[in-house]
């Protein structure tokens, strides 16, 4: 069901129909979330699963935000070469897929950007950029710049050597702690601000993912006086 949710969303995108590529998205990430919670509940792991998981997330959470973010730029008027870089998203999902897939020190948490994280801010982004034209925010995201620079930065994140915490827990530790206390007060923050200022529901998303994102990096910052 990820996997198809995917392929639609795929379909709409490239039918200039982002409103609806979106939902989809979320759709595939609601499905991916059951698989594994059904997974670990019933012990029914296999690496058939875990194979066929990674590729469902490769069309769902690799090609199509790639894709959202390409056909923003067309529809937004730009045919320039600079439109296709945003598909070096898609490239680097894929390598970061694989790795994860090899690589037994992403447990509970991550060393990179996840694939759905990555995926959640360019659906958001996109899907506003789409419902609200009128924005004042929407002219210069939707420029020929942001968007492939947006897909360069975070493809670099995702194959990137950073950690970054997961909302998993192992088994023995607390299940709230610092780093997720904030975030979820960063998440609650962007709910009231949306609600507040009565913006898209999708801004929502992308605050609460871009926070995510940041509160990361900005950990993986201090980490570095530390050492």
């Amino acid at each position: 069901m990820n996997l198809l949710s995917g392929a639609m969303g795929v379909i709409f995108t490239l039918e200039g129909r982002l409103d609806i590529a979106f939902p989809l998205m979320l759709a595939g990430a609601v499905f991916d979330f059951c698989d594994g919670l059904a997974a670990r509940l019933l012990g029914a792991y296999s690496p058939m699963g875990k194979e066929l998981d990674s590729l469902s997330d490769m069309v769902s959470f690799g090609l199509l935000p790639s894709l959202m973010l390409y056909e923003t730029l067309r529809l937004s008027g730009c045919h320039c070469a600079l439109a296709y870089v945003t598909l070096i998203l898609a490239v680097l999902s894929g390598l970061r897929l694989a790795k994860f897939n090899i690589d037994e020190r992403q447990g509970t948490d991550f060393i990179g950007l996840a694939t759905p994280s990555s995926s959640m801010i360019c659906g958001s982004l996109t899907y506003f950029i789409a419902v609200s034209p009128a924005s004042a925010v929407t002219s210069w995201m939707a420029g020929s710049w942001f968007l492939p620079l947006l897909a360069v930065v975070l493809g670099g994140l995702l194959v990137s050597e950073i950690p970054m915490f997961g909302m998993k827990v192992a088994k023995g530790h607390r299940l709230l702690d610092a780093k997720r206390i904030v975030f979820l007060c960063l998440a609650v923050a962007a709910a009231v601000f949306t609600l507040v200022f009565r913006l898209n529901w999708s801004l929502f998303i992308l605050l609460t993912f871009s926070a995510y994102l940041l509160e990361n990096l900005f950990i993986a910052f201090l980490a570095l006086f530390h050492k």
